[in-house]
């Protein structure tokens, strides 16, 4: 077998990631309650789809539990039913660390059920992930190499014992053949070849097929696009998905996140300003916001949906800001904005524009990548007593960080790198909801009657989360105080 027949293998390889609305960061982290049992879960991404996913759950309240099970249960209630959940195993020794390995079967969205019991009863967490392809990994040259060798060596040895077979099977042993078999044996060696090669062929042919399917099915992000305009003195920011399958229908439709469609962060190149907005609905495609007051440069726009299927993404773009134009007429009361010139403070406090402080607790250990990080954050009001904070979007805190070169852009939340929205329509979802916009209109009613959430205590917001890789990061941790937004800034090098 060539290396060129070899190489559509390099499909099967492929890497599917388990994404929740992030760019670069395949792993999806939650920290919340299971019933009366508080955890941390996190699932790591399989190899191939089906595939394995890797998830562990922490148990962080409470001593031990008598049995964890995790079970993924596919979005659309017309596929097959579940298969019966996994147990999880208790990790090196750890009471409170589970471990297990979950089948994600088909492409799409599913919500992972962590149950734990134990003596404080039995409670129930739903994770949201999303199982895609996302990019193949070539085949290495030296495997190639190795298997076109041994493909060669097969080839050549069935050929070898064709001709043996003709030329010196039906002889006594120790009878030489005639010159008729040794023609005979190598006509049957050429008919032989002539077959395997049709065989190496067919199998290539096929392999090639595979290979196209699977390209086909490789992720890729509604497309879309952000553009800046003036409207009456203002500067304005549409953001537009464009995607054919998104005008024509064919994909399930926006479902409200913290109350908001669409979350738009708009993020400088060199990382010296930062925006968090929320654009006014226009049409069905189309998103408009009122832009504040930013530096001139080139920015990257980054826009957190969430569908009605529970698939939540992250899509992106880049405009160019000339100077800033008039005032800001904020178009959402939850929108804010920071500039590099506004006071930073230290490495590990930064001074708020109201005169509280906000600390991150980060100890002395070095930040590793793929280690959980410690983003935990205290804010002191001026006289150095804890703030009173209030909620914020329906979260005690909003952090967004990305990496110096944009290859990491992350959107986090106390309960870690879910969407909100893609869990409540997995715990508001019924078999009967096959007609797109149902579970949406549910979900949208359940949350005008939900009760407001309690406020954070001592003012100390915690975010579950490990970086993805090495580098220069900026952290951008937003809370809210006397009814005002504030944005904390902090830098961080990852090992």
């Amino acid at each position: 077998m060539s290396p060129a027949a070899v190489g559509p293998i390099a499909a099967l390889a492929a890497v599917v990631v388990v994404v929740s609305a992030h760019i670069g960061s395949p792993d999806t982290y939650y920290e919340g309650q299971a019933g009366p049992y508080r955890v941390r879960v996190i699932v790591r991404s399989p190899g191939v789809v089906p595939g394995l996913a890797q998830i562990t759950v922490r148990l962080l309240d409470t001593g031990s539990a008598t049995t964890v099970s995790v079970l993924p249960v596919y979005w659309d209630p017309r596929v097959a039913a579940p298969p019966p959940p996994d147990t999880a195993r208790i990790v090196s020794g750890d009471s409170t660390l589970y471990g297990a390995a979950l089948w994600l079967m088909t492409s799409g969205s599913y919500s992972v059920q962590v149950t734990v019991s134990g003596p404080q009863g039995r409670g129930t967490a739903i994770v949201p992930v999303q199982a895609i392809a996302t990019r193949r990994l070539e085949l290495q040259k030296p495997v190639a190499a190795g298997l076109a060798a041994f493909g060669a060596f097969l080839f050549f040895g069935a050929l070898t014992i064709i001709a043996a077979a003709v030329r010196e099977a039906p002889l006594a042993p120790g009878v030489e053949p005639d010159r008729g078999r040794v023609w005979r044996s190598r006509i049957a060696s050429g008919v032989g070849g002539v077959m395997l090669l049709g065989v190496v062929l067919g199998g290539w042919t096929w392999w090639n097929a595979v290979d196209s399917g699977f390209a086909r099915q490789i992720y890729q992000p509604l497309a879309s696009t952000a553009a800046v305009r003036m409207d009456g003195g203002r500067a304005m920011l549409r953001f537009s998905i464009v995607d054919s399958a998104w005008r024509q229908h064919r994909i399930t439709p926006l479902i409200p996140d913290h109350g908001h469609l669409v979350h738009l962060f708009v993020v400088r190149e060199g990382l010296g300003a930062f925006a968090h907005l929320h654009p006014v609905l226009v049409d069905s495609s189309n998103f408009d916001a009122a832009l504040p007051p930013l530096p001139p440069g080139r920015y990257r726009v980054y826009a957190d949906i969430t569908r009605e299927s529970g698939f939540a993404e992250t899509l992106s773009d880049t405009v160019t800001l000339a100077s800033p134009a008039g005032a800001w007429r904020m178009s959402d009361p939850d929108d804010a904005w920071w500039e590099e010139h506004e006071t930073r403070g230290t490495a590990n406090v930064a001074r708020l524009i109201d005169g509280s402080r906000m600390t991150w607790d980060r100890g002395e250990t070095p930040l590793v990548a793929g280690r959980d990080a410690p983003l935990r954050f205290t804010v002191a009001a001026p006289d150095g007593r804890p703030a009173a904070l209030e909620p914020y979007m329906g979260m005690a805190g909003h952090l967004m960080l990305t990496r110096d070169d944009g290859s990491v852009f992350v959107h986090l939340h106390p309960l870690g790198t879910i969407s909100w929205a893609a869990q409540q329509t997995f715990l508001l979802r019924r078999p009967a909801d096959t007609v797109y916009g149902t579970v949406g209109r549910r979900l949208t009613a359940a949350e005008a009657t939900m009760p407001p959430m309690a406020p954070p205590v001592g003012g100390t917001v915690s975010f579950p989360y490990a970086f993805p890789k090495p580098g220069r990061y900026r952290l951008w941790v937003q809370v809210k105080r006397d009814h005002r937004i504030l944005t904390a800034v902090f830098d961080a090098e990852v090992q």
